[in-house]
């Protein structure tokens, strides 16, 4: 019986990690949000703390007590992240990310305290439209002349 519960808490555990899991894509050269919003209700932002880590664990972006905190931020994420301080307080801690590069495509965390909440964004960088499209050209005229 006690094995039945724990199981189930286990697996309620698993299932909300799951759901706090987002993958977003974005063109390579252009810009991206990548989500992260707390689930209480009542914010107070003079007790808030949020870290943005990258796949590296490197320093994206940091809110400590409710105000931004750059000072440790990862040289590769300067004049690069952007956050919407307006959105503090309906707890939307989402970030932007400027100048994408394939370099930026991995994982990314976003921890949130004292709730204790995490969300994790997969981010896949794809080729511009623009390049796409040109390609499917060059191609189209690579087939014209061998047919």
């Amino acid at each position: 019986m006690i094995i039945g519960c724990c199981f189930i808490c286990v697996l309620a555990v698993l299932i909300n990690k799951v759901s706090l899991d987002v993958t977003v894509e974005a063109d390579n050269g252009g810009s991206v949000v990548l989500p992260c919003s707390s689930a209480e209700h009542d914010l107070k932002l003079q007790d808030i703390d949020v870290f943005w880590r990258d796949k590296d664990s490197e320093i994206i972006y940091n809110l400590i007590k409710g105000t931004d905190n750059l000072e440790s931020q990862d040289p590769r994420y300067k004049n690069r992240a952007q956050s919407f301080p307006d959105e503090y307080k309906r707890g939307n801690f989402s970030i932007k990310l400027i100048n994408l590069t394939h370099a930026d495509a991995g994982d990314f965390n976003c921890y949130i305290t004292p709730s204790n909440e995490q969300e994790s964004v997969h981010l896949i960088i794809k080729e511009t439209t623009a390049k796409n499209e040109n390609q499917s050209t060059e191609e189209e005229k690579e087939y014209q002349k061998h047919n």
